[in-house]
């Protein structure tokens, strides 16, 4: 009998193992090995899809991560570059899943090389199909093989997408492909994020959190401020129809396993009002705020609002605990985010077209959080306040403070505990 290589034993053992699985011959443990510890705050870095698509290669992801570097996003807190869909190749004889020898010559070990020496860390994606969304090979049937890949390569994150999973009751069971991908990753040996990314579908918030460090609570985002596109069987929805979705499932989040209401658009959205309120209430729910936009080309007062550093720390506040929706109107909100020094982030929210006064009497209103237990009666207790996008004092909770908020825009202060 010929002798068969261990290249060909890992690819043979991996395809029976997803067969096996896939015909329920197999069964495989209730928790999955989940790596803890990789995501304590929510992650931070810049992926490819939002801006560039399928339309990528090595040269982009070297010049975008020089960009993340000179431009202070790197030392701001974004370290993860996420190379996404487009970036595969064919699988070898072996099985083994390669780059694109067109758009990645290089090789991917080289790319991760190069993101590592700059103080990056490396993302990837797959799929937990057969194929990814635009038609490169997925992962099902070889998730032991290509988290060894990964590995190989050095890669730090894998966004695990969902498309060509099967439809009806063909369907690939969710949990099954999460906690398959997640104890792959724990077998290659290295320390990587999962990123589950089935879209909200079968409420990953009550479940993924074993196999993952962040799951989509929702369908793809697109540039828009308040809309929704359909595609025919999907849709794509802007950022007020994602964030409406998110306050009913802030009790799911925290660290080491966080919502996820899918990359930012800023930076792409027309209206700057727009990309500073989309970046402060991602920055509110804890949300990862994974960049999605041209970062070579960015312009300065995108960088501004990027690496804020008082909107980043009220996201990374160790607490992990997104905010709540505290008053509502039709035109403006009040959302409030518990922070671990037991002070609050309180963004007030214009959706609407028209400038909004708002007035937020502290003495004559209760603060409530029944979901994470914590309670402020501003009578008795007293406040300062910091403007967050400027950093300047604000007085504190024992006057009012009125603001006008432009169209779109939001205002965010932060609230200390005062020593009196």
């Amino acid at each position: 009998m010929k002798q068969i290589s261990a290249g060909w034993l890992t690819a043979l053992r991996a395809f029976a193992i997803g067969v096996a699985a896939l015909a329920g011959l197999v069964s495989f443990p209730a928790a999955a090995q989940k790596i803890e510890g990789l995501a304590l705050t929510p992650p931070m870095g810049w992926n490819s899809w939002n801006h560039y698509g399928c339309d990528i290669d090595e040269t982009l992801i070297r010049q975008t991560a020089d960009a993340i570097v000179s431009s202070g996003l790197r030392d701001a807190g974004y370290t993860y570059v996420n190379v996404d869909d487009c970036w595969h190749g064919e699988r070898d004889a072996a099985g083994n899943i390669q780059p694109d020898p067109e758009r990645f010559p290089s090789g991917m070990k080289a790319l991760g090389n190069y993101l590592h020496a700059r103080g990056l860390k490396f993302g990837i994606y797959s799929d937990a199909g057969m194929q990814t969304c635009a038609g490169r090979p997925g992962s099902q049937g070889h998730e032991y093989q290509d988290a060894r890949r990964y590995a190989e390569w050095g890669v730090d994150y894998i966004k695990y997408d969902w498309c060509n999973t099967g439809e009806g009751v063909e369907q690939r069971n969710p949990r099954e492909a999460y906690r398959t991908m997640s104890n792959a990753i724990a077998a290659s040996g290295r320390a990587m994020v999962l990123s589950v990314c089935e879209w909200g579908d079968h409420d990953p918030w009550l479940w993924a959190g074993q196999y993952g460090h962040l799951w989509r609570t929702t369908g793809d985002i697109i540039n828009c401020w308040d809309c929704t596109v359909s595609h025919g069987s999907w849709s794509s929805s802007g950022v007020l129809p994602i964030l409406d979705q998110q306050a009913k499932l802030r009790r799911y989040g925290g660290p080491d396993g966080w919502n996820d209401p899918d990359m930012m658009e800023v930076g792409n959205l027309p209206k700057l009002a727009e990309n500073r309120s989309h970046f402060a209430m991602w920055a509110m729910l804890a949300a990862p705020l994974i960049i999605g936009t041209d970062v070579p080309g960015m312009k300065p007062e995108i960088t501004a609002i990027l690496t804020n550093p008082r909107l980043i720390a009220i996201n990374q506040d160790e607490a992990g605990q997104g905010a709540m929706k505290w008053i509502a109107t039709p035109d403006w909100e009040v959302w409030a985010k518990p922070l671990a020094d037991g002070g609050w982030a309180i963004a007030i929210l214009n959706r609407s077209g028209e400038t909004q006064r708002v007035t937020l009497d502290w003495g004559a209103v209760e603060l409530k959080d029944d979901t994470f237990g914590r309670q402020t009666d501003f009578a008795q207790m007293h406040y300062t306040l910091t403007d967050a996008w400027t950093g300047s004092a604000q007085s504190d909770t024992r006057t009012p403070l009125t603001r006008d908020v432009a169209p779109h825009d939001t205002a965010v202060f932060r609230l200390r505990p005062m020593i009196l």
